[in-house]
């Protein structure tokens, strides 16, 4: 049997420097990790030769080069830590970046998509937010925000919360969106 591929799609936000914590879980789980990430995320958290030996595979960054394979085909896709601006983007279906195109075009070709956003109150509460994240969830993706998930913090105190991100939480949601979609 052929592995299981998880897209890890990391943006720009604190947690991002701990994306290995989700790789890690989910190569325990038997996957095999591919990550995609935004020009945020790797000017700012990202150490990209770690993530790839951890992976086993390279970063992606932006479009393939021709002569680049092409990406597996994913069984599940977790975006982790979600932006406001890469939520809102997605949601409003703004593909003008290598990520958001990507989370376009899954999301369209029915692959299971968990969004586990990292954001404060003060943007958690804005309107064009809540509407984005209900019309994801309307869309089919997982958005993990509220009780028992993932719950805004202060503005400004973002750090003191990075350690309680709740990663496995949103492997878990993969895997069981994924299983639902293979006994379809």
């Amino acid at each position: 049997m052929s592995q299981r591929v998880l897209y890890v799609v990391i943006t720009g936000a604190g947690p991002a420097r701990h994306v290995d914590r989700l790789v890690r879980l989910a190569q325990e789980a038997g996957w095999s990790v591919h990550s995609i990430a935004t020009p945020a995320a790797v000017e700012h958290f990202l150490d990209l030769p770690a993530l790839t030996e951890l992976t086993g595979h390279p970063v992606r960054t932006g479009h393939r080069k021709p002569g680049d394979a092409n990406l597996p085909k994913a069984d599940a896709v977790v975006v982790a830590p979600a932006t406001y601006n890469t939520i809102n983007k997605f949601a409003a279906g703004i593909a003008d970046t290598y990520v958001t195109t990507q989370l376009a075009e899954l999301n369209g070709m029915g692959v299971p998509i968990v969004v586990l956003p990292f954001v404060n109150q003060g943007l958690a509460n804005n309107r064009p937010f809540r509407r984005a994240v209900e019309e994801l969830r309307l869309a089919g993706v997982r958005v993990l925000l509220g009780p028992g998930e993932f719950e805004p913090h202060p503005p400004r105190t973002g750090d003191t919360v990075i350690d309680q991100y709740p990663w496995a939480l949103a492997l878990a949601e993969a895997e069981r969106m994924a299983a639902d979609d293979a006994a379809r």
